[in-house]
């Protein structure tokens, strides 16, 4: 960010409005009174950031961390990751197959690819927490929308679950989260995929996800 010859603003404080009121703060102590140039630009941007994410909304978080212990104590939090403490304040919804299939699409795949249809194979001999499991691997969240699987939406608006072939049979599954894909290698047994499918769910939290 480059300043002009005439300074950015008249002073180290911002605006912003509550309930329709603008209320005006000083960054520091005389804020107003320290003009903001080329010098001092950094300093005021990072006062700037420290007020919007953490001091201006204080009262905010607060009121949102005293609501959030009513109903799950803080405490509790370190016993669980985030897709268990999902599940828990989310609730388990079923999961429908045959919308899931119906609307899913394949990359170097076609939807009678061996692989493809062992996939869904290993879909249907799962118990609905595992289904909930797989869905928050591949998508993010265990959550169907309303609309159904149709409906779904990546990163950049709606985007369908896709089944894409990559990688080699040594190969781990790999989810892309942002765009509801799974990288499926080509395995060579109805007993292979499960085994890595069912490995990447449960152990590879991180590395195995995008």
């Amino acid at each position: 960010m480059t300043l002009m010859s005439a300074d950015w603003r008249c002073g180290s404080s911002v605006d912003f409005e509550v309930l329709g009121q603008v209320i005006h703060h000083e960054l520091k102590p005389a804020g107003d009174k320290e003009r903001v140039t080329e010098a001092n630009k950094e300093q005021y941007l990072q006062l700037v950031t420290q007020w919007r994410m953490t001091r201006g909304i204080e009262e905010q978080t607060s009121a949102f961390l005293d609501g959030f212990n009513e109903v799950v104590p803080l405490e509790w939090l370190k016993y669980f990751d985030e897709r268990e403490l999902e599940l828990m304040l989310c609730g388990m919804q079923e999961v429908d197959v045959d919308d899931w299939q119906r609307n899913a699409i394949y990359r170097h795949y076609t939807r009678t690819s061996k692989q493809v249809v062992w996939f869904w194979q290993f879909v249907r001999q799962m118990d609905n927490e595992k289904r909930a499991r797989l869905l928050q691997f591949v998508t993010g969240t265990c959550r169907v929308p309303v609309g159904g699987f149709a409906e779904l939406m990546g990163s950049n608006g709606p985007q369908r679950f896709c089944i894409e072939k990559v990688g080699k049979e040594t190969w781990l599954p790999r989810s892309h989260t942002c765009f509801n894909r799974l990288d499926l290698p080509p395995y060579k047994s109805y007993e292979q995929l499960c085994e890595k499918l069912n490995y990447a769910i449960e152990e590879t939290e991180g590395f195995g996800q995008e």
